[in-house]
């Protein structure tokens, strides 16, 4: 259970000032200069110490993602901020935006000069209107105040910082896409290698991290890699912001500690399940993509990047959505199935061919139209699927289907039996 005293976010839910006289007085800012000074490998070695992990999804060490930017390179370095906040059943980077800008635009200082940056952009999903104009006013105050711009901090570094605005495509999320879409082309991954920091941003070194990341540096570089490491547990370190919707009496975004339970997490901070906790049917624990688990994992599993991946789901995005036994489960899935076949650019054959054909599958099979045999081939095409792309939408698309029949495949066969033994009679 994280203590009010460790809390990274103490505005989250937009009670105080947003703006920089009120970041102030909550402790942003503080010895940006001194903590600038320290220079590009003490900031890259603290936040490696840490154990800061990505916290877009994928859990990459944030600071070994740094040191593979090159040294004394000659000309522009980038940093990329992905504020594309797609994922369904998450919305905590957008509370950042609209509550704690000045974490994101400071930290945004702070990885610059870790990795070499001359410049950083905020590609920020372009319905999120009211975080846009939060965040572009706290880069405004930034840049009046000195904090950034020529001389950042009056550290003698240099760094300007752009808001820019997409147009709310889901595959944007994914960095290289993102990349394209801000070079001003149609977002498409790109194949890797080569990365982007060898060639990123306009061809040039770049960093692509996610809003929560960046916001949590500043933190670390004032408290010290050890006190976030003493968060958690081993590899799993750290405050993490988890959104908590559906089937629970009092819907949030929450901070609390990786390794925290799920059923406690829910129980304290979203008043419980609607119904009592034995109203549960399922829950998917973090955002759409991840593989649901039934309310016997539910009891006991840990809410942080092993404890999930042992029962073969995923922390993801930290996007908690809970579904109570009024949920038609079969249905929700083929309405997930439908969004990623939507959602795909359609540049790799097995997630343009297979994505709207599986949510086809899904909708047969919601509707009862389905043989139960075709649940067989129904898995063994996401599997075709799954791994076998540039980007992981395909792995998005399938997981979902997987979870739903390694968990309640025998509901969904009864289902189908008795909808064929309805449609004979």
């Amino acid at each position: 259970m994280l203590r009010d005293e460790d809390r990274i976010y103490t505005n989250l839910y937009g009670f105080l000032d947003p703006g920089l006289k009120g970041a102030r007085a909550r402790g942003d800012w503080d010895g940006a200069k001194e903590i600038i000074l320290k220079g590009r490998e003490w900031i890259v070695s603290e936040v490696k110490d840490s154990g800061l992990r990505g916290r877009g999804g994928a859990g990459f060490s944030t600071g070994l993602k740094w040191s593979f930017m090159p040294r004394n390179v000659q000309g522009p370095v980038y940093l990329v901020v992905n504020a594309d906040e797609g994922e369904p059943g998450t919305c905590k980077d957008r509370d950042v935006l609209r509550h704690e800008p000045h974490k994101l635009v400071e930290g945004i200082l702070y990885a610059s000069v870790g990795i070499g940056a001359t410049a950083a952009y905020v590609y920020v999903r372009g319905e999120f209107k009211r975080e846009i104009k939060a965040l572009q006013s706290a880069v405004d105050e930034a840049y009046e105040a000195g904090l950034i711009g020529k001389n950042a901090c009056g550290s003698g570094y240099d760094l300007e910082v752009y808001v820019h605005t997409g147009a709310g495509a889901y595959i944007c999320g994914e960095e290289s896409a993102l990349i394209e879409s801000l070079e001003g082309k149609k977002g498409q991954p790109r194949s890797k290698p080569p990365f982007p920091a060898q060639i990123g941003l306009y061809s040039r070194p770049t960093t692509v991290n996610n809003v929560e990341s960046i916001a949590d540096v500043p933190a670390i570089l004032r408290r010290g890699a050890s006190w976030f490491s003493s968060i958690g547990r081993p590899k799993n370190v750290g405050p993490k912001l988890f959104c908590i919707s559906g089937h629970v009496n009092n819907p949030c975004n929450v901070e609390e500690a990786l390794g925290t339970p799920l059923r406690e997490m829910i129980e304290k901070h979203a008043g419980g399940i609607r119904g009592g906790w034995d109203n549960l049917l399922a829950i998917i624990p973090g955002g759409s993509s991840v593989p649901m688990l039934p309310k016997s994992i539910c009891e006991t599993v840990l809410m942080d990047y092993d404890g999930l991946s042992e029962v073969k789901s995923a922390l993801g995005s930290g996007g908690i959505i809970v579904m109570d036994k009024s949920t038609d489960l079969v249905r929700a899935i083929a309405r997930l199935a439908k969004f990623y076949a939507h959602e795909s650019c359609g540049q790799c054959t097995p997630c343009r061919e297979g994505t709207p054909w599986m949510a086809k599958m899904m909708q047969r099979i919601a509707d009862g139209n389905a043989r139960v045999e075709e649940i067989d081939m129904l898995l063994d095409v996401s599997k075709q699927i799954e791994g076998r792309t540039i980007c992981a939408l395909a792995d998005a698309a399938a997981w979902p289907i997987q979870g739903l029949f390694r968990h309640f495949r025998p509901d969904v066969e009864r289902r189908l039996m008795a909808a064929r033994q309805h449609a004979a009679a």
